[in-house]
């Protein structure tokens, strides 16, 4: 009555053996591949580096002041309207 009693607890853990040796040789070897290929798709230019002209568009000055004006912002933002005044004591 023993080994009748075995047979099923024996197939079990052959049936769970066989689970857990299983690997995804194939999902490993192309590990990564879509991240990088999202990378490269996202860069317009790659030869960007190779170009030695000068980039034409804003000047020195307006673009040290834009550059100060946006760090002046986080620095002291603009206050927030009270949201319980609209409508409040206006003319009609």
């Amino acid at each position: 009555m023993k080994t009748a009693h075995c047979l099923p607890c024996a197939t079990l853990l052959a049936l769970l053996a066989g689970c857990t040796a299983t690997t995804t040789p194939v999902l490993d070897s192309h590990f990564g591949e879509s991240v990088a290929l999202l990378k490269a798709q996202q860069i317009m230019y790659p030869d960007a580096y190779r170009n030695a002209n000068p980039v034409s568009g804003i000047d020195g000055k307006a673009g040290a002041s834009a550059y100060q004006r946006y760090q002046k912002s986080f620095a002291a933002p603009e206050p927030q309207p009270n949201v319980f005044t609209i409508g409040v004591g206006g003319r009609q």
